[in-house]
């Protein structure tokens, strides 16, 4: 299995180089988790409202709007290997801007640093998306994308407990705001190691195959990959996918706290919700706290969506890829609805349940939206990343609605995304125009 998932056409075997770039999935998630863990923390230190606190939001997905272009550019003119380079010296840059913004203490400077580490990452995932769907049988380009958003699954759990921990505390935003810098530090000193790595380490360049349509395209002087459906409705559905998820995440803890009903005094000792620390009293009931919220996230939540990514890759491996996208999407829009009804404890479950739903989504658009496209798959590759910019601009329509009626319904704003997303996934065989494409099963036993 992992020789002829990981071997290409040549006979070569890219496994070692598969878990190399693996590690840069494990990095975004790392980062991003900790990210989704702030807008609460800058609402209780700076008084902001759920909308003003989404700016966190959108300066994160500005980043990768603005270098979803020049990244796809470097990674043709540097190659693998020196796009990924140049994203890991950009991370470590805007990880390091978080030790003066934190006595700047100002809500801009954290912005700018949000937003650089972004650019960072923008680098990583223009190259490492495409890069893991060429290492291998072209057949198992979606599954292999799938396994290394594994790794990333494990980033989006450590990121909210380790945001948790130096963002909120037992006394006070202002006691946890002097803490801000320090996980940022430890990542930056990881990421500059982890570039040395890279430097001496031979990474292979291997050119994506062509279907048919492209490669007859090239003979009469190129293609235009906005000429291809699948593609552009790709850009598309990534756009609103990506917009769910950024709210989802973001708005998490505001829901957790504000939504379910009490928990009962026991949970204040609860070790998986942090002790004490993780539920407060008020009026005579136990409710639970921002920490105790990141806990969730970080232990049902993200657990959920790494459990998605692994076993999405099985079941990419025996079902066709597009088929499970618009299932998944699908099943998503009736958990958002569940959460919208006001249900208490069942829409808590659907919340934690639509992160499972989720985590196939971001990996199979990416992979079916660059499909066939050959050597024009870093340059989709960017405009698929720059499509990330929907997360910068939703949340803020879903802090809107948080802000006047409430969190569950503002869960509307991802149910409308969710419906476009299983829109494409059921669509992908007539847009992609290939019955060969849209019949292929990732299996295992080529």
């Amino acid at each position: 299995m992992k020789s002829s998932l990981f071997r290409t056409s040549d006979g070569r075997n890219h496994f070692a180089t598969f878990l190399l770039i693996s590690s840069l999935f494990f990095l975004w998630a790392l980062c991003n988790g900790m990210i989704d863990v702030m807008d609460k923390h800058f609402q209780d230190f700076l008084h902001l409202s759920k909308r003003e606190s989404a700016w966190v939001q959108f300066a994160h997905y500005l980043g990768y709007f603005l270098m979803a272009l020049p990244a796809g550019w470097f990674a043709n003119k540097l190659g693998y290997k020196g796009g990924i380079i140049a994203g890991l010296v950009i991370v470590a840059i805007g990880c390091l801007w978080f030790i003066p913004a934190t006595s700047i203490s100002t809500f801009w400077a954290f912005l700018l640093g949000v937003c650089v580490i972004s650019m960072g990452l923008t680098f990583l995932e223009t190259v490492a998306n495409p890069y893991t769907t060429v290492l291998g049988n072209e057949n198992y380009a979606a599954m292999r994308i799938n396994i290394a958003q594994s790794f990333n699954g494990v980033g989006w759990i450590l990121g909210p407990i380790i945001g948790g921990l130096f963002f909120y505390s037992e006394q006070g935003a202002q006691a946890a705001h002097q803490n801000l810098w320090i996980p940022y530090a430890g990542i930056a000193v990881a990421v500059m190691l982890l570039a040395c790595v890279f430097w001496f380490v031979r990474l292979p360049e291997i050119k994506p195959p062509e279907d048919a349509v492209t490669a007859a395209a090239a003979t009469q002087g190129g293609i235009s990959i906005w000429s291809r459906p699948h593609f552009v409705m790709a850009v598309v559905a990534q756009f609103f996918y990506v917009a769910a998820q950024a709210g989802i995440f973001a708005f998490f803890i505001n829901y957790v706290v504000s939504e379910i009903p009490p928990v009962g005094e026991a949970w204040n000792h609860s070790f998986w919700l942090g002790g004490s620390a993780g539920v407060e009293q008020r009026d005579g009931n136990w409710f639970i706290t921002e920490q105790g919220a990141t806990k969730l996230l970080a232990y049902f939540g993200f657990s959920l969506f790494l459990l998605g990514r692994a076993s999405g890759s099985w079941i990419l491996s025996r079902v066709p890829a597009w088929l499970v996208m618009g299932i998944y999407a699908a099943v998503n829009v009736l958990l958002m609805a569940a959460i919208a009804l006001k249900l208490g404890w069942l829409s808590l479950i659907a919340l934690f349940l639509s992160f499972f739903f989720m985590s196939v989504m971001f990996p199979t658009i990416f992979a079916l939206g660059i499909h066939g496209l050959g050597e024009k798959s870093k340059l989709a590759s960017s405009f698929i990343v720059m499509a990330i910019m929907g997360g910068a601009l939703l949340p803020k329509l879903m802090g809107w609605v948080g802000d006047i009626r409430g969190m569950s319904d503002a869960f509307l704003v991802p149910l409308g995304c969710f419906v476009i997303v299983s829109i494409y996934g059921f669509l992908w065989p007539k847009l992609s125009g290939s019955k060969k494409t849209a019949d292929v099963k990732l299996s295992a036993g080529h």
